[in-house]
């Protein structure tokens, strides 16, 4: 599928042709589904327990007579009801390190970025480099563009330093680059944008 390539101030710089296998698939929901939650499942970290009555060093011996001391038959001072004894009904540890084959991960990105593709939210840029170092000149370039409410911006291994200057203060632009593309983060942005360069660096990376 054929694509067309706009600058930075929105001129035509001629098509890009997108493999088909990549970015010209039909969308699924239950992969793009497991891809998010792997995704989200590895952010998580190790939930730390709480130490029960069995974890506690406390003295195990009997603090009184069963009978006729006048208070509450206790068995040594690790109950719960006494500071410094065990938790009631603690936290047990959890680690989240889920699995998921890289054949899944692979085609949940290629199903992403066909995704935007299908709902027309996918442009392509020849480069960032043409950037204005003003935040507001910026802004008005992108919303010629057509960026939308928000965008997520992949460039290839180093985003141009003048663009990151001068977007850092649009909450409704994100940069990563190529080595950063996720499944999580494009379907997150309405609009995905891509260099020349990144595209090259996706296909190559999703068909090797």
């Amino acid at each position: 599928m054929k694509i067309e390539v706009k600058t930075l101030d929105a001129q035509t710089s001629g098509d890009v042709e997108l493999a088909d296998d990549i970015f010209g698939l039909e969308p699924r929901a239950d992969i793009l589904h497991r891809v998010v939650t792997w995704q989200l499942e590895k952010r998580r970290g190790t939930a730390r327990g709480t130490r029960e009555r069995a974890d506690v060093a406390r003295s195990g011996k009997k603090l009184g007579r069963q009978k006729g001391g006048g208070a509450a038959r206790h068995g040594d001072r690790r109950a719960p009801v006494f500071v410094g004894g065990g938790k009631a009904h603690g936290a047990r540890v959890r680690d989240f390190n889920p699995s998921l084959n890289k054949k899944v991960r692979k085609l949940g990105l290629k199903m992403a970025l066909s995704a935007k593709a299908k709902d027309g939210k996918l442009i392509i840029v020849e480069a960032l480099d043409g950037a204005d170092l003003k935040t507001k000149a910026l802004a008005a370039q992108i919303a010629a563009l057509g960026f939308g409410k928000s965008a997520l911006v992949i460039d290839n291994a180093a985003v141009e330093s003048p663009f990151a200057l001068a977007s850092s203060n649009l909450k409704s632009v994100n940069l990563l680059p190529v080595i950063g593309a996720n499944v999580y983060d494009i379907l997150k942005h309405e609009t995905l944008v891509l260099t020349r360069a990144s595209v090259e660096t996706l296909e190559a990376r999703l068909n090797g």
